[in-house]
């Protein structure tokens, strides 16, 4: 498991590598160009050892003694040069000194990071941030941290079993002990994780310190971890259509043959503009806290209240930059690319000509899908309705919102759910100003539901997700 020394002492050795999707193309004038995920960079005038030293660190890990460099000072400063500015591209590794491949990897996940491994100070103990998670990725065990700049890929057990005994504070002597790995290779792996950013290094009082300080105490582990990556597209987040066929482009509207289907009231859009409201006066007016009436809203003015806010007015191709095109659609609220992935499920209590019941929204036909008439799990869903709102009575409908995420994730990969949440937001402003030009009431209300919204409405878990629910009323 361990390496030695000439002297028997345990040794490991610090291995550099590019990432996969890193591409070096040399030119015949000694240029060079390296084509990463964050962007192109240019070195001209590259010594033809420090372009075969790329060329080698591209094929995998390996040590600076064996690159083209060794020997020749004015060739490592130069290659130190180029790593420095492609440091979003360079993998850390660490090994033994037994050709059995890293013990770990430090992969970077910023376009700029520093990786400051050194010598831990004596006896200081270490621990995982508490943003620290550790998942399976690709056969090996992956530990990430939304304030790091690299995750650490950890591919040995020595390194796993270290990693993973660092819930509470302890010494390396102590890891040491409990991993069964000499001291010398665990002072080594700690100061790599602490390097990458997934561990941290007690002060000198023995304190510990997250990155970014006392600010960071506001966020919990799951949303700062999704804040850092939903506004970073992850590489190899967009799912393979070879794999999974009919992930890609699915259809613009989902088809629900459920139950029954009710047409719904169509108005004429030209009547409706020379009667509303202007918008600045829908924006001024005050928004109020939900106050349920126990007046039945009729079918018409639900029907309405849909065509205006969430009708497809059309379908024709759209693209992306660099993609070909999809079939989009053209709806009243916004949506990235045309793309569409929200669906509206509306939950009838009080409304004449449409029974009690869970119904499906289709956009396209402006139509209603009895998917359920099961009245206690309607009443659930009401009931949290009526508690999110803070009512003492149950809304006239529930409409709830879900997201069909192979619908968005083949064109935005890691960052499709963040934008499915603008998209919920962008309907919810428009069922606001909808109900408001109607006289109705429209309000988001923040239901705490669990499984029990997808469940109540048959979904497909995780092909399709709640993500926002809107009550609709009569005023009082």
């Amino acid at each position: 498991m361990t390496a030695d020394s000439p002297d028997g002492r345990a040794e490991t050795i610090r291995l550099l590598s590019l990432t996969e999707d890193t591409l070096l193309e040399a030119g015949d004038d000694g240029s060079l160009v390296a084509i990463t995920w964050w962007g192109e960079y240019e070195f001209p005038g590259t010594p033809e050892d420090v372009r075969a030293s790329l060329d080698r660190m591209a094929l995998g890990p390996v040590t600076m003694a064996n690159l083209a460099v060794t020997g020749r000072d004015e060739s490592r400063v130069s290659l130190r040069k180029v790593l420095n500015r492609l440091s979003g591209s360079v993998v850390h590794s660490l090994a033994l000194n037994d050709g059995q491949g890293p013990l770990l990897s430090a992969i970077p996940v910023t376009q700029n990071p520093a990786f400051p491994v050194g010598p831990l100070p004596a006896a200081r103990r270490v621990r995982l941030s508490r943003f620290t998670s550790l998942r399976a990725d690709g056969g090996t065990l992956l530990a990430e941290s939304p304030g790091a700049r690299y995750k650490v890929a950890l591919t040995s057990s020595p390194a796993v079993v270290i990693a993973s005994s660092l819930a509470a504070p302890k010494t390396v002597d102590e890891l040491a002990t409990t991993a069964g790995v000499p001291q010398a290779v665990v002072a080594d792996v700690v100061s790599f994780l602490v390097a990458a950013g997934v561990v941290l290094l007690a002060r000198p009082d023995g304190g510990f310190a997250e990155s970014g300080g006392s600010q960071v105490t506001v966020w919990s582990p799951d949303d700062l971890l999704f804040h850092t990556r939903s506004r970073t597209w992850q590489k190899g987040a967009a799912p393979d259509p070879e794999a999974a066929p009919g992930v890609r482009k699915p259809p613009v509207v989902k088809q629900v043959t459920a139950g029954p289907t009710f047409p719904l009231y169509r108005p004429d859009p030209a009547v409706l503009a020379a009667r509303d409201p202007s918008l600045t006066s829908l924006l001024e007016r005050d928004h109020t806290c939900p106050e349920f009436s126990e007046r039945v809203l009729p079918a018409r003015q639900l029907g309405e209240f849909l065509f205006r806010a969430a009708r497809v007015r059309s379908v024709g191709p759209a693209h992306l930059p660099g993609a070909p095109a999809h079939e989009a659609s053209q709806r009243p609220y916004f949506s990235v690319a045309c793309l569409y992935e929200l669906e509206i499920y509306v939950g009838i209590n009080r409304c004449d000509d449409l029974t009690r019941g869970i119904y499906h929204y289709d956009p396209m036909w402006h139509t209603l899908t009895l998917i359920s008439d099961d009245l206690p799990v309607l009443d659930s869903l009401l009931d949290m309705a009526m508690v999110a709102a803070g009512g003492h009575a149950r809304p006239s409908a529930l409409l709830t919102m879900t997201a069909r995420m192979s619908r968005i994730a083949w064109a935005l990969g890691g960052a499709a759910y963040a934008t499915t949440l603008v998209h919920v937001g962008a309907l919810q402003q428009v069922f606001s100003l909808a109900a408001k030009a109607m006289g109705l009431t429209a309000h988001a209300v923040p239901v705490d539901a669990g499984d029990r919204v997808d469940r109540a409405l048959k979904l497909e878990w995780p092909a399709e997700v709640s993500v926002g629910e809107c009550v609709l009323n009569l005023p009082g």
